[in-house]
């Protein structure tokens, strides 16, 4: 069983991560996330980062990729195959999947690809240059001072 946990004492400590606060509180609300198709999601670097997902059996026009602002979505459905022939056994799933991922903000799809039934997804975070990190000038009754600020909060 899952504690729901009480953010509002952060609320008015912190500025613009009401975002994140509402992910958290939803993700304790909701449902495990399904485990079909199997994925890994890979930090590359500083800024670029990869979704692996494993769709064996699947072709490009079987798969459909949305991003829609802060939210990938990965969803597959399997047409109706002509079938020649009686399966003994199936063990390849062809079921329909629909897979959310939660986007941090300005991380963008740089390219999908699926080759020998991996479905990889890079993903790119490119910050606008008005939103990075910048000098702040403070005057005062002597003169213009500059102050260096290394990181943004």
């Amino acid at each position: 069983m899952r504690t729901a946990f009480d953010f509002s004492p952060l609320y008015r400590s912190t500025v613009g991560f009401d975002r994140l606060f509402d992910m958290l509180d939803q993700s304790a609300r909701t449902e495990p996330a399904p485990s079909w198709p199997p994925y890994n999601v890979e930090k590359l670097g500083e800024d670029h980062y990869r979704i692996t997902m494993a769709v064996a059996g699947f072709s490009p026009d079987d798969i459909e990729i949305i991003q829609k602002e802060n939210a990938l979505l990965v969803a597959g459905h399997k047409h109706p195959e002509q079938e020649n022939g009686q399966f003994l056994h199936r063990g390849i799933a062809t079921r329909a999947f629909k897979q959310t991922f939660n986007l941090a903000d300005y991380v963008k799809v740089k390219e999908a690809k699926l080759e020998n039934g991996l479905l990889t997804v890079d993903l790119v975070r490119e910050v606008p240059e008005e939103m990075k990190p910048h000098r702040i000038e403070i005057t005062t009754g002597g003169g213009p001072t500059t102050v260096k600020h290394d990181k943004a909060a």
